[in-house]
């Protein structure tokens, strides 16, 4: 891989996998348009790392608020709204993570390809303009509860469809449960850790078996690059939210669904 490829996929994920922009429909841009070959086991694993490490730090102090009280719940059941909290995290990630298991390969098979991803962005899209449109924000994270908790794990299920945006359909769930637009995507970033975790995990237990080809110093560019463009992604969407709300990011999808569509007709 070039160094180009290395900083555009890289910078691809660490912005997209926040916003809710969907980053299999920009992921497939640069094979689409450009001819840029998959580029491998081992980078997907750096750039899920960077990724993962950038949403852990920024929430360094919420995950360790978390930990502890969780850790506490169990010990000494004393219960606490962080403990709360990352016991409705657990709960969260697992329709996805038993969605992902059992169902990866027919979503490679049958779900991945570019008009799949093309309708998934105009469709959910449209569903966050709704959605948005509706809120009554009235809640925070910490009102969240067990049964929103599951129907946003179901939600980021829905978003092993490729296309359809992780972090853009739980923040979509979240408006509907009527948490307010910084609530509903501070939950679904902290939803992100376990479910990023796993995937980096499964990459590496794959990449361990294999016998790919390691350029490490591509590896370190990438993971490097995608942490700085996820925690800077991160700390101004939060910002932006309240200000602009979906509308932006509704209007994007919608243009680059129509790109999409337009590019895989000719």
């Amino acid at each position: 891989m070039s160094i180009l490829e290395v900083v555009v996929l890289a910078l691809i994920q660490g912005l997209t996998e926040f916003l809710p922009i969907s980053s299999s429909a920009h992921l497939i841009l640069p094979s689409v348009l450009l001819g840029w070959q998959d580029q491998g086991l081992a980078f997907d694993l750096m750039l899920n790392i960077g990724t993962l490490s950038a949403v852990l730090i920024y929430f360094y102090r919420e995950v360790s608020n978390m930990s502890v009280a969780w850790v506490d719940s169990v010990k000494n059941k004393k219960h606490s709204q962080d403990s709360k909290l990352a016991w409705w995290i657990i709960w969260s990630t697992i329709p996805a993570a038993a969605i992902g298991f059992l169902g990866k390969d027919y979503i490679e098979v049958y779900l991945r390809s570019g008009y799949v991803i093309a309708i998934t962005t105009v469709v959910f899209g449209l569903l966050l303009w709704w959605a948005d449109a509706k809120a009554t924000q009235v809640k925070t994270e910490y009102q969240t509860g067990l049964k929103g908790a599951i129907i946003l794990g179901f939600a980021q299920a829905l978003a092993l469809i490729p296309g359809t945006s992780r972090s853009g359909i739980t923040i979509t769930a979240g408006l509907m449960l009527g948490l307010t637009r910084n609530a509903a995507a501070r939950f679904s970033f902290l939803m992100s850790i376990p479910i990023i975790a796993m995937a980096s995990g499964y990459d590496l237990l794959k990449f361990v078996l294999s016998d790919e080809y390691v350029d490490w110093p591509s590896l370190f560019l990438g993971a490097g690059v995608s942490f700085i463009s996820a925690i800077l992604c991160i700390h101004v969407f939060l910002i932006l939210l309240n200000k602009v709300g979906m509308l932006p990011f509704v209007i994007y999808r919608l243009l680059l669904g129509a790109a999409l569509f337009y590019v895989l007709a000719s």
